[in-house]
């Protein structure tokens, strides 16, 4: 049987393990080097997205071209888990009119996609203390049981059959998201 003539569903029907669910949505503004002023502006930018405090993210190495300097704090970012990143997807998704470019998933089953400007998130208003703020939302989808690989206690190797395909990812953000993938978007989403 190939890859393509698989029914995920019955599938995920007849194994509760092999059912997809998402893991974590990781929300990220990356400042680079301007001061801590704009990082905490973006810091607020992303709580009133999110509800969660977010952290600081620092450079872990000197790049001189760049002027950036180790521990020098670069970017923004918040982890959602459960429920909460499975709503704000909806609500991230929602300004591409709930489309993902299918080069945006790869072989793992995650997929990430960017927004230029926060204000176009729904219910989110512009405030000039503030400014506007682009951000990437990277979504990572597992299985049941992929915990063991990463667990502190008696961590353990996984099998390839253990991650999602990508066609396996684009099915479930097609039927579970009600997402449409496409090869190419327009002109007015970028």
């Amino acid at each position: 049987m190939s890859a393509k003539n698989i029914d995920y569903k019955q599938l995920w029907k007849s194994n509760v393990m092999l059912q997809p669910k998402i893991d974590k949505v990781v929300i990220n503004i990356g400042m680079g080097s301007l001061g801590a002023v704009e990082i905490q502006k973006a810091q607020k930018v992303l709580e009133s997205l999110t509800g969660h405090k977010p952290v600081v993210v620092k450079a872990k190495k000197n790049v001189k071209e760049w002027g950036l300097r180790k521990n020098m704090s670069v970017a923004t970012k918040v982890t959602l888990r459960n429920e909460d990143c499975a709503n704000f997807l909806r609500k991230a998704l929602d300004p591409f009119d709930n489309r993902i470019l299918k080069k945006a998933f790869d072989n793992k089953g995650n997929f990430s996609f960017g927004i230029d400007e926060h204000i176009k998130i729904p219910g989110v208003k512009y405030d000039p203390d503030l400014g506007i703020f682009g951000f990437n939302v990277s979504v990572k989808l597992t299985r049941p049981g992929l915990r063991i690989k990463t667990r502190k206690k008696n961590r353990r190797k996984v099998g390839a059959s253990q991650y999602l395909s990508r066609q396996e990812a684009i099915y479930f953000m097609e039927n579970v998201f009600k997402v449409e993938i496409v090869e190419k978007m327009e002109e007015r989403y970028y």
